[in-house]
């Protein structure tokens, strides 16, 4: 069961102000309303025909963030089962569309998906040091002109790719990049 402290609120468009429950989760650590508001100012406020992944979307605050903003279709990925069953509800509870959850690994899906993405949020666990790893796999899955923003808890200056933004809020550091 959700506690009242598990909770984020949509910061912009058609959902503002709608709150987001999740469960606690190892490696949990939803983008706070500030980095999101920050993100969202570097991209233009609307997202209006986009496709979008989250490959790591554990409380979801980044994918519904982007649906609230007239993304297409976003597709948010989440392994542990808590966390994909508030996915679920919060989908019902804001009676969303264009929204596809998947209860799936983000290595795998970028691995086998043929889709392309226009934006692509990877937030993953920091303990695990995925982003070195799916960054790479991300980059295939770009549509041309397509970008990703990533967080991590060190600077990123990956091969292949441009620095557009970046920013830090305690121990995160987090970026806009896009293919070089």
């Amino acid at each position: 069961m959700a506690r009242a402290s598990n909770s984020v609120r949509i910061i912009g468009g058609r959902y503002r102000s709608r709150v987001l429950h999740f469960p606690d989760a190892p490696g949990l650590r939803p983008t706070p309303d500030r980095v999101r508001e920050t993100l969202f100012n570097w991209l233009g406020q609307r997202l209006d025909g986009l496709v979008c992944l989250d490959a790591f979307a554990g409380s979801g605050a980044l994918g519904f963030e982007a649906a609230s903003r007239g993304a297409a279709r976003v597709v948010l990925l989440e392994q542990e089962r808590g966390a994909h069953e508030a996915l679920l509800k919060n989908a019902q509870a804001l009676a969303i569309s264009g929204v596809e959850i998947l209860r799936r690994d983000a290595r795998s899906h970028l691995a086998s998906s043929s889709d392309s993405y226009d934006l692509i949020f990877l937030d993953p666990p920091f303990a695990g040091d995925l982003l070195p790893i799916i960054l790479p796999l991300a980059a295939t899955r770009l549509a041309p002109d397509g970008r990703i923003y990533a967080e991590s808890p060190r600077p990123l200056a990956p091969e292949g790719m441009t620095v557009l933004r970046q920013g830090r809020a305690g121990l995160s550091h987090f970026c806009l990049l896009e293919l070089a």
